[in-house]
């Protein structure tokens, strides 16, 4: 198992910060790592969802949604091709504090292909997670 958490305060009410990243369509205009999603944020849809690690290649993959919680929590867990060689537990969180709001984005890897990925890998998403989270704050504060 491989474990990605980030997180980053955010000086907008999580309800503002959450209608963004539920916002699919727009998500070409702000995020570089996650550039598209298709679908919907509830329980049980199919996502199409493509991303871009800073130096690597695009990847789409189809997760399925396990929580969509408003202003608290999306999650999703993706997969290539069959369960239990390389899976994904995707989690957006949001706390809300009045007028600001922790964000956190988190990857949970598990799978046995897991130890054959290289750490660069692991690193760019990483990387890719702190600037789509930038990216969040600067659009939900107006910057």
């Amino acid at each position: 198992m491989r474990l990605i958490r980030t997180e980053i305060q955010i000086t907008a009410p999580a309800a503002r910060v959450w209608s963004i990243l539920t916002d699919f369509k727009s998500y070409p205009s702000w995020n570089s790592f996650i550039q598209e999603i298709a679908g919907k944020a509830e329980v049980g849809a199919l996502l199409t969802v493509k991303i871009v690690p800073p130096g690597h290649k695009p990847m789409t993959f189809k997760p399925r949604v396990l929580a969509a919680a408003p202003n608290r929590e999306l999650r999703w867990l993706g997969r290539i091709m069959l369960p239990g060689l390389f899976d994904g537990e995707h989690s957006f969180e949001l706390s809300d504090n009045s007028q600001s709001c922790l964000f956190r984005q988190s990857e949970e890897f598990s799978g046995i292909l897991v130890p054959l990925m290289g750490a660069k890998m692991f690193e760019a998403t990483r990387q890719g997670f702190m600037a789509m989270n930038d990216a969040l704050r600067k659009r939900a504060q107006g910057a």
